[in-house]
């Protein structure tokens, strides 16, 4: 399986942005069709973006549209999240995963140990 790292998350004030990267190694990055997802302390994990294999199509889940943009490099193994107009309801761990429509790959166990974002109010 594809291995992934997260990185990019911190403490910003409700507003402002961060851009997070998710680095793959292992299997072939660019076979796959990637997403983020989130977990906020005590709720389940949720879809928050998703990218086919050649950035050509892009979705998002209703409570970040307009808001975040992913994107993805292939050359360097690397996919993105930006994340604009930050609310505190987006406080959360966010992780990366291969991705088939908005649910991680059934057969994905290799999850990263994600990136935390905090939004104070």
């Amino acid at each position: 399986q594809v291995q992934l790292v997260e990185s990019g998350g911190g403490l910003v004030q409700a507003g402002g942005s961060l851009r997070l990267s998710c680095a793959a190694s292992g299997r072939t990055f660019s076979n796959y069709v990637m997403g983020w997802f989130r977990q906020a302390a005590g709720k389940e994990r949720e879809f928050v973006a998703a990218i086919t294999w050649n950035g050509g199509t892009t979705y998002y889940a209703d409570s970040v549209k307009g808001r975040f943009t992913i994107s993805r490099d292939n050359a360097k193994s690397t996919m993105y999240l930006q994340m604009n107009i930050l609310k505190p309801d987006d406080t959360a761990v966010y992780y990366c995963a291969p991705t088939t429509g908005r649910r991680p790959n059934a057969d994905f166990r290799s999850w990263g140990q994600g990136t935390q974002v905090t939004v104070s109010s």
